[in-house]
């Protein structure tokens, strides 16, 4: 681990990554680049609506009768904001990770979530490993969640359970809902007497594994909760279905 990674990375973030599963790194990125963000995605709805660039893909939410099209995720955000491609490839965000996986690290996915007031559903309760285990040998990723928007509970910010990687990956429910993550854990978002919520501020990030348990309520909110997630795994972790490597050796 180099100098610089040392000063945003230390020995207590690895031990509660360790214990909690998650990791929180209040104000990672300037508020200049979080006011460029907020500035590039902030018709992407209508914008998606119209055309979709090519190499980018949407999933769009449940239709409400009467309301305009509203995006769940857009996959491949980079390529329709160019200052989260800054911020992928930033010491910011990829010394964190060099802490968590080493200092070979390859783009996995890049993915905004937009939780649009009060059309944003829930994400039910899942392992992100529930999803890659048939592409990957291990749970070796780790997603950074970048507030674009103040996430709070009536918006539906991110919940967890800590601790919960250390039981392995948990059987899954498939089921094809038609507007993404149709794959969860049973009970889809009940209550959790152990889930803690992470309410965050725009440029705050969390760090999180493939296996620790997560999910997030509907958007109950009149203001919008975006969010974008910068999936990350150790170069070699097959690479034809990543986007490239970001630091260290290439293949």
């Amino acid at each position: 681990m180099s100098a610089q990674t040392a000063t945003v990375f230390s020995a207590e973030d690895r031990i509660a990554y360790d214990r909690d599963g998650f990791l929180l790194k209040r104000g990672l990125l300037p508020q200049d680049w979080m006011r460029a963000i907020d500035e590039e995605t902030q018709a992407l709805h209508e914008e998606m609506a119209r055309a979709v660039p090519e190499g980018a893909g949407v999933t769009w939410d449940k239709q409400v009768p009467g309301r305009p099209k509203r995006i769940r995720q857009l996959m491949n955000s980079e390529l329709v904001c160019p200052t989260l491609m800054k911020a992928i490839h930033s010491d910011f965000v990829l010394d964190v990770i060099e802490g968590l996986i080493g200092p070979d690290i390859t783009l996995f996915h890049s993915k905004l979530l937009m939780k649009a007031a009060r059309d944003g559903t829930i994400t039910p309760w899942h392992q992100d490993f529930g999803y890659w285990r048939h592409g990957h040998a291990a749970p070796v990723q780790v997603n950074c969640m970048l507030a674009i928007d103040p996430a709070t509970r009536e918006n539906g910010c991110i919940q967890f359970v800590p601790g919960s990687q250390k039981r392995g990956l948990v059987e899954h429910i498939k089921e094809d809902t038609g507007y993404g993550f149709g794959i969860y854990l049973p009970g889809y978002f009940n209550p959790r007497n152990d889930a803690v919520a992470v309410e965050m501020q725009p440029g705050d990030c969390v760090f999180f594994g493939a296996l620790v348990i997560h999910g997030s309520d509907a958007n109950k909110s009149d203001r919008g909760r975006r969010a974008n997630t910068m999936a990350y795994t150790v170069t070699g972790d097959e690479p034809q279905r990543c986007r490239g490597v970001v630091r260290g050796r290439a293949l």
